[in-house]
């Protein structure tokens, strides 16, 4: 039987207790990560979920990492994370048409990035240069896209992947119907 994991809960816990460990009352705390005290209280709670920013905030307070609030090292189960639907993190403001989730671990980001996007009709995600030597992977799961990195494009339909250097300008567009695609990104 797999144990019905609540990242708000386990966060709760691991929060306040790092946060005891360290010797820090909420008063310091929010004073440290610039998080209110009654937000930080709540969350602790188990009454609010953080968001990316405030998580972050509290992790560079408390001199933890994301994945050592979140480590399931103790409890000897082989499932480390179930991420229900609902609750993985989603990116809205990116592109034009088009909706970003987040699939891989907070603790990986700037290596290895793991996205879904939904693009709806004609939707694009257009970006700047990443870092020298970054490469993105991306398979088209459905519905048909379009991708230029630099002077060079390919017209992609379900099924087809590519990979391309995005050190350099690069976008993907949806041709004309909705589309899905799983993109990784890798930095080397």
């Amino acid at each position: 039987m797999v144990e019905n994991f609540n990242i708000s809960e386990r966060l709760a816990k691991r929060l306040k207790k790092t946060r005891k460990s360290k010797g820090l009352s909420l008063e310091a705390t929010s004073k440290l990560s610039g998080v209110s005290r009654s937000m930080l209280s709540q969350i602790e709670r188990g009454e609010s979920s953080p968001t990316v920013a405030t998580l972050w905030s509290l992790t560079r307070a408390l001199q933890v990492d994301f994945a050592g609030l979140l480590d399931e090292s103790d409890t000897g189960s082989t499932i480390k994370e179930v991420m229900r639907a609902s609750r993985t993190p989603t990116i809205n403001s990116q592109g034009e048409g088009c909706r970003i989730r987040i699939l891989s671990p907070p603790d990986q980001a700037g290596q290895l990035e793991v996205y879904e996007i939904l693009f709806t009709k004609n939707g694009a995600l257009i970006s700047a240069p990443h870092r020298q030597g970054c490469v993105e992977h991306m398979t088209v799961l459905e519905g048909a896209l379009s991708v230029v990195a630099g002077d060079d494009g390919a017209e992609l339909g379900a099924g087809d992947t590519i990979r391309y250097a995005a050190d350099c300008r690069h976008s993907i567009r949806a041709n004309g119907q909705p589309a899905k695609a799983l993109l990784i990104v890798h930095n080397s």
